[in-house]
């Protein structure tokens, strides 16, 4: 669906339940697959840049982690283009939660919305 179609908000949330789903279920290839194939993410580590990278830094996360976030902010940039700005808490078995502030940008890809870029910090 295009942005025009769908407001910024609603693109942000689909594309980023997707996410939440693979991290609740500790699956990397899931996570994955909501990002572009050449992605940049930066996560709380050094960037990389494509669909391995984002699984290898989602497979080294604890087992059990789960994530909730809410969107702030959206925008729409172009009809097929889409920004966020999230906060986002991951909970763990056995440490504290983790607050992080999470801005994405979307795009549409083919029939599909996908995170093109990723950029987490801490609270």
């Amino acid at each position: 669906m295009r942005a025009t179609d769908m407001d910024a908000a609603s693109v942000v949330v689909a594309v980023m339940d997707e996410w939440k789903a693979g991290i609740d279920a500790h699956d990397p290839g899931r996570v994955a697959a909501a990002f572009a194939r050449d992605a940049v993410f930066q996560g709380l580590r050094p960037y990389g840049v494509g669909r391995a990278a984002v699984a290898a830094y989602y497979e080294s996360q604890p087992s059990g982690m789960t994530v909730s976030y809410r969107v702030l902010e959206s925008r729409t940039l172009a009809t097929d283009a889409v920004i966020g700005y999230l906060r986002a808490t991951f909970e763990f078995v056995d440490q504290p939660s983790l607050d992080l502030n999470i801005g994405v940008a979307l795009a549409r890809v083919g029939d599909e919305w996908l995170v093109a870029q990723y950029q987490a910090s801490r609270v």
